[in-house]
């Protein structure tokens, strides 16, 4: 048991440093801080993490490894009800690791490691998006030429990165908070598809309008 310890406090270290990184942002959160909330001393955090920088960098290889299994499943998207919910998984992790895209820009440029493995991630989701508007052309769900994949699939990136900074600018005391929790994602989710609109066949169109509403509706009656 006593061999266990010191991973088990590593991973609270990294829960605790989470959970104050989405609730306050990353440069408002000092390691002094997260000792604090974890009730223990700083060098014992030093031990497991000798630098901030480290513990970012391996939150976000644990955010990495569960976006790139998820992406690996694109080329399974059929018709909308499937992309629908492989969106809204997407944006589900993208919660779960909000404070990455809330400081998006600050970290990129004061983290190497994480500048390098960004410019990977995007590289990925651009693929995967492809490989989306490739699998639900073959299903018949949708018609886009061959000449517009790239755009429309870069397009629906931009969206997937940065709609929680926008939801952050719209409403910066609440945006980030738990009770967002089901909205935030939700409307992400609908409005990286709604760049399909243009080429949806007409019954996947009325179909992806409805999903929207149902779920919007029961989220919105959750968080009241």
């Amino acid at each position: 048991m006593a061999k266990k310890a010191p991973r088990r406090t590593a991973e609270r270290i990294l829960e605790v440093s989470l959970d104050l990184f989405n609730r306050f942002g990353e440069p408002n959160v000092s390691t002094t801080l997260i000792s604090a909330e974890l009730s223990i001393s700083p060098g014992n955090l030093y031990y497991h993490y000798p630098a901030k920088e480290e513990l970012i960098n391996a939150l976000f290889d644990r955010y990495e490894r569960g976006l790139t299994e998820l992406l690996n499943a694109s080329d399974g998207v059929r018709d909308v009800e499937d992309a629908w919910f492989f969106m809204h998984s997407l944006f589900e992790l993208i919660w779960e690791y909000r404070f990455l895209y809330r400081d998006l820009n600050d970290l990129l440029s004061n983290n190497r490691h994480l500048e390098t493995h960004f410019q990977w991630v995007l590289k990925n989701k651009t693929r995967a998006l492809r490989a989306l508007l490739d699998s639900m052309a073959q299903a018949g769900a949708l018609q886009i030429d061959a000449r517009e994949t790239e755009a429309t699939a870069t397009s629906m990136v931009v969206v997937l990165t940065y709609w929680l900074s926008f939801e952050y600018v719209r409403d910066p005391r609440h945006a980030m908070e738990p009770q967002s929790a089901q909205l935030a994602p939700l409307r992400g989710a609908h409005h990286v598809l709604n760049v399909l609109l243009p080429y949806l066949e007409m019954g996947q169109r009325m179909h992806l309008l409805k999903l929207v509403s149902a779920y919007s509706d029961g989220a919105a009656n959750v968080a009241a």
